[in-house]
């Protein structure tokens, strides 16, 4: 079923701004607990980050895990960890054939990396999480990367399809989505409760987000078809700055290089960039090993974190939520988040969603 838009303008007991997986997570929770939900969309369905990522679908989220041991601690780092594989699975489950079961590869691009990885490794192992070491990785990455973590539970997306049909789940249960309706002030909202679920587009609805969640862009290509198949799962490299993985039609899709101009990459403007560009085009002509012509590109706005947790829980506003800020990681951590919120809203609080408080991050101004 596609998402409707319905022409009722009656009161809602939950608003929700943003439709990508995290508004449509939250949407379908809070529909099939019985509340009476309206979700906005300034673009469409998936028009946002949602949409235009790498299509990763990973455990964890962008802290390596030893190093949310010493961040967290070992026992919130596990309750991580376990909470994103249960999601995963989730997800699976959901998403249907947007969905490929392949684990992926956490690959070491030199030998500083290479002892970087093998400390997660080890912390992973020692925690009983499933990880397998690879010494003998296959061409074009023998010559290239010095060892990898194999993660086995984690896949492949169609990120687009799948959000499209998360949103489908929460209209069939009885939310009501209303696509290019932009929401420019939360007085506008006629609900009892607001949900903010824009992650990289939270700029102006609560100013102290603003401060909290930094926009951050990731620019993707998409090549023709390949005359092999070369990578079975998704591959990242270089702490994530390098990214790729291989459709089932054998399409390259690769992105990342924003270390190249971090400061020009800390923006809101969804506009590809010649400088990274011509990285990820030598970049795929180097994991080919022919010239490959880009068929697609795009670029797409996350949210980050100083700590690169996200935030999800009350604002420090009445009525008002947040779950946004996954500084890359939001294709698991958004559906998380989503349901975690939904979850509270229905007083339902989960112990997990302490993890990512707000207010550590967002400071509360004076009435």
């Amino acid at each position: 079923m596609a998402p409707r838009a319905s022409s009722a303008d009656d009161h809602v007991d939950v608003a929700i701004v943003g439709a990508g997986v995290t508004g449509c997570s939250c949407a379908l929770t809070l529909a099939r607990a019985g509340k009476r939900v309206r979700l906005f969309e300034a673009r469409e369905i998936a028009g946002g980050a949602s949409g235009r990522n790498g299509g990763f679908a990973l455990r964890g989220g962008a802290l390596a895990y030893d190093v949310a041991c010493r961040q967290l601690g070992g026992e919130q780092a596990r309750a991580l960890w376990e909470l994103t594989e249960r999601y995963l699975r989730l997800l699976a489950h959901l998403a249907g054939d947007a969905f490929r079961s392949t684990g992926s590869l956490r690959l070491a691009a030199d030998a500083d990396e290479r002892l970087a990885v093998e400390a997660e490794y080890e912390a992973l192992r020692e925690d009983g999480f499933a990880v397998e070491w690879r010494d003998d990785l296959p061409e074009p990455l023998s010559g290239r990367c010095r060892g990898a973590i194999f993660h086995r539970p984690d896949g492949a997306l169609q990120p687009a399809r799948w959000v499209r049909r998360l949103a489908a789940l929460a209209v069939a249960a009885g939310a009501d989505i209303r696509e290019h309706e932009r929401v420019e002030s939360l007085d506008a909202v006629a609900a009892e409760e607001v949900v903010i679920a824009t992650d990289g587009y939270t700029s102006g609805l609560v100013p102290e987000l603003d401060a909290a969640v930094t926009p951050t862009r990731g620019q993707v290509v998409v090549t023709a078809p390949l005359e092999r198949r070369l990578f079975p799962c998704p591959h990242y490299a270089r702490q994530g700055y390098e990214y790729w993985q291989q459709t089932p039609d054998r399409r390259l899709v690769a992105g990342g290089f924003r270390d190249v101009a971090l400061d020009h990459e800390h923006t809101a403007e969804e506009t590809t960039t010649p400088l990274i560009q011509r990285h990820l085009e030598d970049f795929v002509t180097d994991l080919s090993g022919r010239e490959a012509r880009i068929e697609h590109r795009w670029a797409g706005i996350f949210g980050s974190t100083k700590d690169r947790l996200p935030l999800a829980g009350g604002s420090g506003h009445e009525g008002v939520w947040v779950a946004a800020g996954y500084s890359g990681h939001g294709n698991v951590l958004g559906l998380a988040c989503g349901d975690l919120v939904a979850r509270a809203i229905i007083g339902d609080v989960a112990p997990e969603l302490a993890l990512f408080e707000p207010a550590r991050l967002v400071e509360s101004q004076p009435a």
